[in-house]
């Protein structure tokens, strides 16, 4: 079983800035790929970013790209989001999630993650 709790999340004005991050609690963190994702209310949850299990391979959302990055730090079993320019429509609930996407075109499927977060929610002000 993997435990995931994400941090980091709040308020910022528009064009601000916000790191989250997303501690896991497993000796086999390093064997698994890791996403985020996010869902605003009344909206399906939707694909922000992933990473492989080495961090050799990240993945974005057209929309995220150039704005957010991606990273992991095994050592310390975390995975990070650092989300910049960040706009009113980037207002979510962001969620963390652990799985094995077996190819490249498998990381943005929420069914490829077997393991989530309980979310940070990350509110941008006009």
């Amino acid at each position: 079983q993997v435990q995931l709790v994400e941090s980091g999340g709040g308020l910022v004005q528009a064009g601000g800035s916000l790191r989250l991050s997303c501690a896991a609690s497993t000796r086999t963190f390093s064997s698994y790929a890791m996403g985020w994702f996010r869902q605003a209310p009344g909206k399906e949850r939707e694909f922000v970013a992933a990473i492989s299990w080495s961090g050799g391979s990240t993945y974005y959302a057209d929309s995220m790209k150039g704005r957010f990055t991606i990273s992991r730090d095994n050592a310390k079993n975390t995975v990070y989001l650092q989300m910049n320019s960040l706009k009113p429509e980037d207002t979510a609930v962001y969620y963390c999630a652990a799985g094995a996407p077996l190819y490249s075109g498998s990381y943005p499927h929420p069914l490829e993650y077997d393991y989530w977060g309980q979310g940070t929610q990350v509110t941008v002000s006009s």
